[in-house]
C-alpha cells in the first residue's frame, strides 16, 4: 500500500507540470505538431507494457478492438486535447490545470447518462460545487478574464471524460496500459493526417531550445506520468489513485508561481478553494460507495 501511494504522488506531482511545460514552449511550436509529438513518445513508452499486459492476460485483438481503439484515441488526442493545447495559448497553464481537474465532475453526468449510475446527494454537491469554482475562475466581478482559454480547457476536461466513459465500457477487457497505449497510437495516426492536411509541419521547428521539454511532455507526462498512475491503481484502487487529480488542483497553480512566475488572482484562489472542496467530498463519495460494493 506504501508503494502504491508512492505512485500517486509521483503521478499527481508530473500530471501537475503539464500544463507549465506546455504554457513554457506554447509560443514556439504549433499545438497540434506538439500534440502529435507528445502521444507519439507517450504512446511508444507505452507499447513494451501494453505488449506485456496482452502476453500476460493472453487478449487477443480483432477489428472490432481496434474500431474501439480509434474512437477513444480519437476523443482523446484529436479532440481532447488538442482543445487542451490551444487553450495553454490564450490563458494562464495554472488556470487550465484547475479546471481540466474538473473533468470527474463530467465524468459523472456522462456515467449517469451513458452507465445508468446513480448519483448521490454528495456526488451532486460536488458538481455544484465545481460549478461555482470554475464560475469564479471565469470572473463574476466582471474583470479582465481569458474567455476563450477557459472554454476551450472546458471543452478539453468534457470531451476528456467522455473518452474516460468510453474506456470504461471496455476497460476490464484490455486493461488500462492497453487501452490507453493503443488510444494514444490510434488517435496520433488521425492527427498526423490532419497535419499532413492541413500541411502543419510535423518536425520542422523544433529547435534544441525546446526539444528537452517535448521530450518531457512525451516520456515523463504522457509516458511515465500514466505508467505510474496505472501502478497505482493495481497497488491500492481506482477510487484511491483518483487522489492524484484532486492533488493536481493545488499543486498546478503551486508550481505555476515557483515555476514561471504566474500570479494567482484572488477570484481564482476563491475558485480553488471551491474545486477542492468539491474533490473532498467526491472522495469520500467513492469511498464510501467502494465500501459499499
Amino acid at each position: 500500500m506504501k508503494k502504491g501511494y508512492i505512485y500517486i504522488i509521483l503521478s499527481a506531482f508530473i500530471f501537475s507540470t503539464m500544463e507549465i511545460v506546455s504554457k513554457i514552449i506554447s509560443n514556439q511550436i504549433n499545438p497540434y505538431q506538439l500534440n502529435f509529438i507528445r502521444f507519439l513518445i507517450g504512446g511508444l513508452v507505452l507499447l513494451p507494457f501494453a505488449i506485456l499486459d496482452i502476453k500476460n492476460n493472453k487478449i487477443k485483438l480483432n477489428k472490432t478492438d481496434f474500431l474501439y481503439f480509434t474512437f477513444t484515441g480519437f476523443l482523446c488526442v484529436v479532440i481532447s486535447m488538442s482543445f487542451f493545447q490551444l487553450s495553454i495559448l490564450y490563458t494562464k497553464a495554472s488556470i487550465v490545470a484547475i479546471v481540466f481537474s474538473t473533468n470527474p465532475i463530467f465524468t459523472m453526468t456522462f456515467a449517469y447518462f451513458i452507465l445508468k449510475e446513480k448519483l448521490n446527494v454528495k456526488t451532486i454537491l460536488s458538481m455544484i460545487l465545481s460549478i461555482i469554482g470554475v464560475a469564479f475562475i471565469f470572473n463574476p466581478f466582471g474583470l479582465k478574464v481569458d474567455i476563450l482559454g477557459i472554454t476551450l480547457a472546458i471543452l478539453s476536461a468534457v470531451s476528456f471524460s467522455l473518452y474516460s466513459i468510453v474506456g470504461r465500457l471496455r476497460m476490464k477487457i484490455y486493461g488500462n496500459t492497453v487501452l490507453t497505449c493503443f488510444s494514444f497510437l490510434i488517435g496520433d495516426a488521425f492527427l498526423l493526417l490532419m497535419l499532413l492536411i492541413f500541411k502543419i509541419p510535423i518536425f520542422n521547428g523544433i529547435t534544441i531550445k525546446i526539444l528537452p521539454h517535448i521530450i518531457y511532455l512525451g516520456v515523463i507526462v504522457t509516458g511515465l506520468g500514466y505508467l505510474f498512475y496505472f501502478t497505482a491503481i493495481k497497488e491500492t484502487s481506482v477510487v484511491t489513485s483518483s487522489i492524484a487529480f484532486f492533488i493536481k488542483p493545488a499543486l498546478a497553480p503551486i508550481l505555476s508561481l515557483i515555476l514561471i512566475k504566474e500570479k494567482i488572482s484572488s477570484n481564482a484562489i476563491i475558485g480553488i478553494i471551491f474545486i477542492l472542496f468539491e474533490a473532498y467530498i467526491m472522495l469520500s463519495a467513492k469511498k464510501r460507495t467502494y465500501a459499499k460494493a
